[in-house]
């Protein structure tokens, strides 16, 4: 069977959010949010395991954020950081530092620790890029701690959060690069881009080339809302780019493309040898739920471009990046999977 792959997260339930702000009013005591976390967590796995799906995540239930996990909670940051703007009118808001050092209060790996509690399938882990999180670090700097220190300490947060999953025994580690097609559009000469390959792959050179083939990258025009940042940007500004990551998997949005003949044409183009790409089957912004003989006739068609050996599915994003993202129900994302994992299965029994 071709590899398949879910993204990261599913739609919190509801006691879950109401949890949440309970406790950041000081109305709910750590126990008993931990307490709802677990049971969410239980039944997140339960619920990804029954789609049959090969490789499932813990719904990222306990994340604050895919983005800011690593500094949630802590005190050296504040409001009016970077806006990103999505195509509907609303927008997220990044922290800013504002005083050194640099340091994670949460590594990814504590989700996957209590995840394993409760699944029989292999588990994946998503953590955030360095390059999303170098823009936490002002523009007009921090006294007594440059660019360059915060840098040095970025890497090294970094490349502990991906070492500490695959130690705690992560099936794959991805990289979350959705800012890479946005880096695009806020700087057409890529400059920017290039500067955001440059610094994911100083953290890349610390692992060995056997680790990075368990290591992958994300990249999506963002899934907020049902809103996207930057889907305006053609793939071919990306790609040639994207690939030049030290890192033997890719997971790209394509179902919610418009010209995909176009997309694997680039991709068939700018695809390393060793390089496996996990095509996106499923389009996470459409609140219809897929065919699994239409997601079987993609998969065919991309393998007309990719080696079947090389090909794999997943989905275009994750269905609820950031915690009040509720536009897709849990109900209906764990279908949209179960369609991905069928229409894998029926593509891959003809591929042979």
């Amino acid at each position: 069977m071709l590899q398949t792959e879910p993204i990261g997260s599913i739609p919190r339930p509801k006691e879950v959010i109401e949890a949440i702000q309970a406790f950041e009013k000081g109305d709910l005591q750590q126990t008993e949010l931990d307490k709802i976390f677990d049971d969410a967590v239980k039944d997140t796995i339960k619920k990804f395991e029954e789609t049959g799906s090969p490789v499932i995540s813990d719904g990222e239930q306990t994340k604050p954020s895919f983005a800011t996990y690593p500094v949630h909670g802590l005190t050296n940051l504040a409001s009016g950081g970077v806006v990103i703007p999505f195509d509907d009118g609303h927008s997220r808001q990044l922290p800013v530092l504002t005083e050194g050092p640099f340091k994670y209060g949460t590594y990814a790996a504590s989700y996957l620790i209590r995840a394993k509690q409760y699944a029989t399938r292999p588990l994946k882990q998503a953590v955030i890029s360095a390059s999303a999180l170098s823009l936490f670090y002002p523009q007009d700097g921090i006294e007594g701690y440059s660019r360059e220190e915060f840098i040095n300490d970025l890497v090294n947060e970094a490349v502990a959060d991906i070492r500490k999953s695959l130690e705690a025994g992560a099936h794959k580690v991805q990289i979350d690069f959705t800012e890479g097609r946005l880096a695009v559009k806020l700087d057409p000469g890529k400059g920017l881009l290039k500067s955001f390959i440059d610094l994911n792959n100083r953290v890349l050179s610390h692992f060995t080339p056997e680790e990075r083939m368990r290591i992958g990258v994300h990249t999506c025009p963002g899934g907020d809302h049902d809103a996207t940042h930057s889907a305006d940007v053609d793939y071919k500004e990306l790609l040639p780019l994207l690939f030049e990551l030290n890192v033997g998997n890719f997971y790209m949005e394509f179902a919610g493309e418009k010209d995909k003949d176009h997309v694997l044409e680039v991709i068939k183009e700018y695809r390393k040898p060793d390089q496996t790409v996990f095509l996106g089957v499923i389009d996470v912004i459409n609140e219809k739920v897929e065919d699994p003989t239409d997601v079987e006739a993609l998969i065919l068609h991309a393998a007309e471009y990719i080696p079947k050996e090389y090909l794999g599915t997943t989905d275009d994003c994750g269905y609820s990046p950031f915690t009040d993202d509720i536009s897709t129900s849990r109900q209906t994302a764990f279908a949209k999977i179960k369609a991905r994992v069928e229409g894998t299965k029926m593509a891959s029994a003809k591929l042979g």
